[in-house]
């Protein structure tokens, strides 16, 4: 049974075709790759895959369950997490007030407007467990605002990794960062065991492809190439529209 099973997604912006009739097949364990120019589809997808768009025609399962109608709020409680491009945290907030709120967000403790967090030893101490996973027990207490750019990415991460998911979107986790941040987030994921998949979205060809065990490449919404790494880097047709030559 595949882990996430993409089956003709299509989504429109009035006559703007943003995806057109995506397929994907990704294995339990799998460690998929999404690349494709700026404007290919690629957060669009992720955003159809996680409910927070609504799409035109085909539909998205997990582990063989079809979630296409499932709201996006449920799909966490399903085992699916995600990162995002751009970068949303609470800034003036610690680093384990931030993963404790993403733990917080799966359960029914959410609906209470009094909650005092620090009350909430279980939900801490699952937020630390995570940060520990990433490499920042150390600093949990620090203000995000006292954070560099590649921590943050870490605790985002780190969010979604507090989740236990069991299908992980990964939304360029690698931008932005410096050569050694580059390496300590490869170094994390690679670390992720097996019974997580991952699919990431990256533009930073060299870690992503050493990364990757399949990869798509979408071109205008389209999926034009698919296979491994070897087949991809040599079909002509990356080499047009992603490498520039």
């Amino acid at each position: 049974m595949s882990a996430l099973t993409v089956n003709g997604l299509s989504k429109a912006f009035g006559g703007l075709h943003v995806t057109r009739g995506v397929n994907l097949d990704v294995q339990p364990g799998e460690r998929r790759l999404i690349i494709g120019p700026n404007g290919a589809g690629k957060t669009t997808l992720f955003n159809l895959i996680t409910g927070e768009l609504t799409p035109d025609s085909g539909s998205v399962a997990l582990f063989g369950r079809d979630i296409t109608a499932v709201p996006s709020r449920r799909r966490p409680h399903m085992g699916m997490a995600r990162t995002y491009q751009i970068i949303t945290l609470f800034p003036h907030d610690t680093i384990v007030h931030n993963v404790s709120l993403a733990l917080l967000g799966l359960l029914p403790l959410r609906w209470n407007p009094l909650i005092d967090m620090r009350r909430q030893s279980h939900i801490v101490e699952s937020a630390r467990k995570a940060l520990e996973r990433v490499g920042l027990a150390h600093i949990a207490e620090r203000p995000l605002s006292k954070t560099s750019y590649g921590e943050r990415r870490r605790v985002e991460i780190a969010m979604a990794l507090a989740q236990n998911p069991k299908v992980l979107l990964l939304d360029e986790p690698f931008a932005g960062l410096s050569i050694d941040e580059r390496r300590d987030v490869q170094q994390l994921l690679l670390a992720i065991p097996r019974d997580v998949t991952i699919v990431m979205i990256e533009h930073n060809m060299d870690v992503a492809l050493e990364f990757a065990e399949r990869i798509t490449l979408l071109h205008f919404g389209e999926v034009i190439v698919e296979g491994n790494r070897a087949e991809v880097v040599a079909d002509p047709r990356t080499r047009e529209v992603y490498l520039g030559h």
